[in-house]
């Protein structure tokens, strides 16, 4: 900052020196309006002199690296420019004063100095970032930018080409000289407005103003030369250069400004209205006046132009009129409109709605469905808002095509959307939430994800006359009792429904109260070879005692953990007290103990980055070998983890096994093994039951052989007749588990059983 300070305060000494050579400047060229009073040598030696300055100014901001890279080559074409410029000066003192007598005649070495100094500020200019984002922007810049072209043409021709040409009686080197000096000159204005017009993203906007006014000056200084014409000690390159030299390095410390102010900055990609055109116009009504007044002989001229220029005004507003109509229709679909899925938003919902149920005539049935996604948080949490907002834009568009035509989908937010059916019976509007459920049900790719997509849906019916407020009310509680199903399913609002649903949100808060206040427990089941039925682990499944209600069914209290989030502390509980009982299991019989504890693990826990730390510290505080510890998922949470699945793979390095549960439920079963580090399968019940008939007979073998050839270990579940646990022991199986060995026990019926099969173990050697 202090270098930067130091800097400053040299480009404000430069400044002080070029408006003290410009006003040097001033002085002299008054007091030769007259006649010579200052040497002519002298008036010349102040222009080259009043560029080293701004020069200097220039390549010190060239090289700052802490301007962007378009600003810092703008400022070195700069000292190239200042520099061309400076030696014009010195070639055009030379043809003034170096002859017998003065001259205002340019040589061609100082046409070719200014005309190359002219050039590479186009240049510079041009190649200047503007940041254009549309046509009708870029028509609006070049439709300003031609009106003041062309008053600028006029002005030129009228004040400096039509006399000098007059002067010289339209001789052939007069006609090119004086064509290619309007040339340039125009094509120099034409350049600076469309900067000005543009932005200045790159360049201060006070430098770019400063350059304008310069650039202006530099190309209209040939008007005044005419005033002049009479004084050969005289030229306007005397006193143009020092002072648009000033504004030059006024414009580079402005510039350096934006390092020690931001603020100086903050609006620059801002583009306001802009009274150019509307001056130019101005400018050339006068003219034309002034023409009318005095009997010019191009008053023609003038009159074509001045049409001309109304002409561009009225397509440039003509332009901005259909902009503003289309902003205008923009606003107002996005006021009505969901950014991200382009469906009508809440507020459109509830006007269609209103419309819908207070329309006149005789009364029609009228139906909404609200459609809430499953576990949408956890693809935001896993995979980034990203997959997340592309999986809103899918189910918007399978929602769109499921509904009949004239039925109205609206996204009200976050993951809800809603359905009006309008003039439709109850079993219709079934089969409008069957269509979405079973659209919703193929998998969405997603920001290059497969997701499973589970919705619930409410519908509540009614008639017109109804309140709107009230209808969708009915629709949310109906969503609330799908989900409190399981989701993925619809449910229809029947009166009394409201208290099942607001007794289950009372669960989730009694629920918090239980997972902190001690009344959840524990029971463990079994996990038994099948050639002698002995115990190989145990399977920790989570009870509630609730103080008022007594014990609380898992199916009940189990989906509302899901919902509210509380399955991931639930979970955690669940953790560690097994694994505080395997290490008491294990310090009391030692070797007998269960090998191994098998704790469900649900794709939240997963989801979360801290969830190996929480099992490595529940391992560490006890003393629990992770080996002895295997997680279950099912295939459902599975398929929802995306790239949290590296988890698993942090797992399996901490030592823990990893057991893929329900095996053969989900349609992606193979491909899991594929994609998924696990260990173990855990085949489903279904298949376990008793069918010989049929493929369902046939899958408990053809998974075994499966798991063989992928080198996984298998443990079926759900044995309940002995003739099941005989099949399976039949094909292969060695482990399995189920009401037919033991249901769900206490730790003490657990520590029962180890006592049991280390006596019989006793007995059995001391018979040998």
């Amino acid at each position: 900052m202090l270098r930067n300070d130091m800097v400053a305060r040299r480009l404000d000494r430069a400044v002080l020196g070029s408006v003290v050579l410009a006003v040097y400047a001033a002085a002299a060229f008054a007091l030769n309006y007259g006649h010579t009073r200052v040497p002519l040598w002298l008036m010349w030696l102040v222009a080259p002199l009043s560029a080293v300055l701004p020069v200097l100014a220039a390549v010190r901001i060239a090289r700052t690296a802490a301007f962007a890279g378009p600003t810092r080559r703008f400022w070195r074409h700069v000292a190239v420019i200042l520099t061309l410029a400076g030696l014009g000066t010195v070639s055009n003192a030379v043809d003034a004063i170096g002859g017998p007598v003065p001259s205002q005649q340019f040589s061609t070495l100082t046409v070719c100095a200014y005309s190359s100094a002219v050039l590479t500020l186009l240049w510079a200019l041009w190649r200047l970032p503007i940041g254009t984002t549309s046509a009708a922007e870029r028509l609006r810049i070049g439709l300003d930018a031609a009106t003041v072209l062309v008053a600028a043409a006029v002005f030129m021709w009228h004040f400096q080409t039509e006399p000098l040409l007059v002067t010289d009686g339209y001789r052939a080197g007069s006609l090119a000289v004086a064509g290619f000096t309007l040339v340039l000159e125009l094509v120099a204005v034409f350049v600076i407005v469309k900067v000005v017009l543009s932005g200045h993203t790159y360049v201060a906007r006070g430098t770019l103003r400063l350059f304008a006014l310069g650039l202006f000056g530099g190309a209209f200084s040939g008007v005044a030369q005419r005033f002049v014409l009479d004084r050969p000690q005289l030229s306007l390159p005397q006193l143009a250069v020092p002072v648009i030299l000033v504004v030059v390095t006024l414009g580079a410390r402005r510039q350096y400004r934006t390092l020690l102010d931001p603020e100086v900055t903050r609006d620059a990609a801002r583009r306001p209205f802009s009274v150019l055109p509307y001056l130019a116009v101005a400018a050339i009504d006068g003219l034309l006046l002034l023409s009318i007044a005095a009997g010019s002989g191009d008053l023609a001229v003038t009159a074509v132009a001045a049409v001309v220029l109304t002409g561009l005004v009225v397509w440039r507003q003509v332009n901005a009129f259909r902009e503003n109509a289309t902003l205008v229709e923009r606003l107002d679909f996005n006021a009505t409109h969901d950014a991200l899925t382009r469906l009508p938003n809440r507020a459109l919902f509830n006007q269609r709605l209103a419309a819908v149920l207070e329309a006149p005539g005789a009364p029609r049935p009228v139906s909404v469905a609200l459609v809430d996604l499953d576990d949408f948080k956890l693809v935001n949490d896993t995979l980034g808002h990203g997959a997340g907002d592309a999986l809103l834009v899918a189910v918007s568009a399978r929602l769109a095509d499921s509904v009949r035509p004239g039925d109205l989908v609206a996204r009200l937010g976050g993951d809800e959307f809603v359905v009006l059916l309008d003039a439709i019976d109850p079993a219709e509007a079934e089969l409008v939430a069957q269509r979405m459920v079973a659209a919703l049900a193929d998998p969405v790719l997603a920001d290059g994800h497969e997701l499973l997509v589970r919705a619930s849906i409410g519908i509540a019916d009614g008639r017109t006359g109804d309140a709107p407020g009230e209808l969708l009310r009915l629709a949310d509680i109906a969503m609330y009792a799908a989900k409190h199903d399981g989701g993925s399913g619809y449910r229809r609002y029947v009166p009394g429904m409201a208290g099942a649903v607001a007794g289950s949100a009372a669960l989730g808060a009694q629920l918090r109260q239980a997972i902190f206040g001690g009344e959840l427990f524990l029971e463990y089941q079994p996990i038994v070879t099948l050639d002698g039925h002995r115990l190989a682990g145990v399977e920790a499944l989570v009870r509630w005692n609730h103080p008022a209600r007594g014990p609380v069914a898992p199916i009940e209290f189990i989906p509302v953990a899901e919902r509210t989030g509380l399955v991931v502390p639930l979970g955690e509980w669940v953790l560690r007290e097994a694994c505080r009982q395997l290490a008491s299991w294990i310090a009391e019989f030692g070797p007998d103990a269960p090998e191994v504890m098998h704790v469900n693990v649900s794709a939240r826990q997963l989801a979360a980055a801290t969830f190996t730390d929480q099992v490595a510290a529940a391992l560490a505080d006890f003393a629990v070998p992770p080996q002895r510890l295997t997680v279950e998922i099912t295939e459902s949470a599975a398929v929802a983890l995306g790239p949290a699945v590296t988890r698993l793979e942090e797992l399996r390095r901490l030592g823990v096994r990893v057991s893929l549960d329900d095996f053969g439920t989900d349609q992606s079963s193979l491909t899991l093994l594929q994609d998924l580090p696990v260990d173990e399968l855990k085949l489903d019940r279904s298949f376990v039951q008793r069918d010989e008939s049929g493929r369902r007979g046939t899958m408990p073998a053809a998974v075994l052989a499966l798991a063989r050839v992928v080198g996984l270990d298998i443990v079926a579940e759900g044995v309940e007749e002995q003739d099941q646990a005989d099949r399976l022991a039949a094909l292969g199986y060695r482990k399995a588990q189920g009401y037919h060995f033991a249901r769900p026990m206490p730790p003490a019926g657990i520590a029962a059983l180890v006592r049991s099969e280390s006596s019989r173990a006793a007995r059995s050697v001391a018979l040998r």
